[in-house]
């Protein structure tokens, strides 16, 4: 499977423990940035490509993280094709997959705890 990930400033070391953790389970990921940690960067120039590549079928999920995972579930879904959704625990996920088609997970990157992100 092919997904796709970015932060912002808000979610930047958070973005950086998913990624190594899919990586070492072997998932192909496209990493959308940021790349370098820099407070006065804005969630939209990471989230926006991010949605943009899961609208166009270039990666099949996204992962998109900010300090609180609104702002990267507002940006997400302003693309066609996009149902990105703020989650924080894993029924919402399970459900939002399976029930909904939800192609984008938004995580807040201040407020979910990596643990529960990787289990």
């Amino acid at each position: 499977m092919k997904i796709g990930i970015a932060a912002d400033h808000g979610g930047y070391e958070f973005k950086n423990h998913i990624l190594d953790y899919l990586k070492d389970h072997n998932y192909k990921v496209t990493d959308y940035g940021a790349f370098v940690y820099d407070e006065a960067d804005d969630y939209p120039d990471f989230i926006i490509p991010l949605a943009e590549a899961v609208s166009k079928k270039e990666i099949e999920k996204g992962i998109a993280i900010c300090g609180s995972g609104v702002g990267a579930a507002i940006a997400a879904n302003k693309i066609t094709g996009v149902r990105a959704s703020l989650i924080n625990e894993h029924f919402s996920a399970h459900q939002g997959v399976e029930d909904d088609d939800m192609n984008v997970i938004c995580i807040g990157g201040r407020v979910t705890g990596v643990a529960v992100a990787v289990s």
